[in-house]
């Protein structure tokens, strides 16, 4: 078998097989903008005797980790067709792209996945999720008089991508956005802008929305304190006449929208997104700020990674008492380990989405008491976001 970056002539080769896997054919005039923006060198395929069998896309993107950015590895559009199912081609792509992940410095990895349980194998977990409101027009929020106003139909990037950046920044795991990304993967032709501006003529929040069968499709929902909250809800909440209800989707799982209706009782769904996976446990732990405390610490780790071999195995994990850590790879045997955790398990700690007790609770980590609770006191409380999709 043969993994390498496909050629730009090769395009066709990658659009049938996406078409295909993913039950989706895009108009003559679709694919042929797509054949414009394709590019080859982000796609890698695996070939047998020159024939495409299997393939997946990897995105260079950054993602906002402890309010800093970080280079993350995007997958997707993974693929194979059915006849070449089940012979380890993915597998055998996911470990190469790993590869060239680590040595391009993309210290992360995420994706979008058809089967968590699969791509749980390789090493990634999910670390975010998402809720989605439908609040019937009866049960929206009060309209209320606020000091400022909203402008609608304004789509300038730089106002919007500097208000997102502002709220994405509070989550682990928010991805960083380009002027190519919010142009045609975040505003559409059919979408609609609105922006809250203050008293002061100051940008505050906006909402991405559109009106589908009498009903608000509300995309994304950003406010930077609660007076934009009340005023984009009060905008939104003027269109009663034109609509029966709303729907949200790609809420953050920490909003309190619900508690704050006048009656709470929606119809709410939590839904597991997007996963992680650290692709450098080293590179990650020691680019990480921890809790500060009394005295230097430090314990052993056992990480388990089959497919990244650069992680696995033992590690001695230190940090000082200002919170920054050494993660040195030393000699020894699975048993002298104080704590043990796959890298799964290693990535959603780090990111906050659970906390060391209650994955030792359920055997995902395990250690001595004393190297938990050392685990509990460095890993500072955070939660996890995605409003994007690729």
């Amino acid at each position: 078998m043969d993994i390498r970056q496909l050629h730009s002539e090769e395009f066709d080769l990658s659009m049938d097989l996406s078409e295909y896997a993913f039950q989706y054919k895009l108009p003559s005039e679709k694919r042929a903008n797509a054949k414009e923006r394709f590019k080859a060198e982000r796609v890698w395929g695996a070939f047998e005797e020159g024939t495409l069998e299997a393939k997946l896309t990897l995105l260079p993107f950054e993602v906002y980790i402890q309010g800093r950015l970080v280079p993350m590895g995007g997958l997707a559009g993974v693929a194979t067709w059915p006849e070449n199912r089940r012979q380890g081609h993915v597998a055998k792509l996911l470990a190469h792209t790993l590869q060239t992940m680590n040595e391009a410095g993309q210290t992360l990895s995420f994706l979008h996945p058809f089967l968590i349980p699969f791509y749980r194998k390789f090493g990634w977990e999910v670390y975010c999720e998402y809720k989605k409101y439908s609040i019937p027009v009866a049960k929206f929020p009060k309209k209320v008089e606020v000091e400022g106003k909203v402008r609608r139909g304004v789509i300038d990037i730089e106002v919007l991508d500097n208000l997102y950046n502002r709220f994405a920044v509070r989550y682990n795991g928010t991805l960083k956005r380009d002027l190519d990304w919010w142009e045609n993967s975040v505003l559409d032709d059919e979408g609609q802008t609105a922006v809250f501006y203050s008293q002061l003529g100051e940008p505050e929040g906006y909402v991405l929305y559109k009106i589908e069968n009498r009903e608000l499709v509300i995309d994304e929902f950003v406010f930077l304190n609660e007076q934009a909250r009340q005023g984009l809800w009060t905008f939104l909440a003027n269109h009663d006449s034109m609509v029966t209800g709303a729907s949200l989707k790609l809420v953050p799982s920490d909003d309190m929208l619900p508690f704050l209706l006048p009656d709470p009782r929606i119809e709410q769904e939590n839904y597991p997104y997007f996963m992680a996976r650290i692709v450098n446990a080293k590179a990650f732990v020691e680019s990480y700020s921890f809790k500060r405390h009394n005295s230097q610490k430090k314990q052993v780790i056992y990480i388990e990674d089959k497919y990244a071999p650069w992680n696995d195995g033992l590690w001695e994990w230190t940090v000082s008492e200002k919170g920054a850590a050494a993660f040195l790879r030393i000699e020894g045997e699975r048993d002298a380990a104080d704590l043990s955790c796959d890298i799964g398990t290693l990535t959603i700690l780090m990111f906050g989405y659970k906390r060391p007790a209650e994955l030792a609770r359920y055997g995902r980590v395990t250690g001595n008491p004393r190297a938990l609770e050392w685990l509990e006191e460095i890993i500072p409380q955070a939660e996890t976001a995605l409003f994007d999709h690729f």
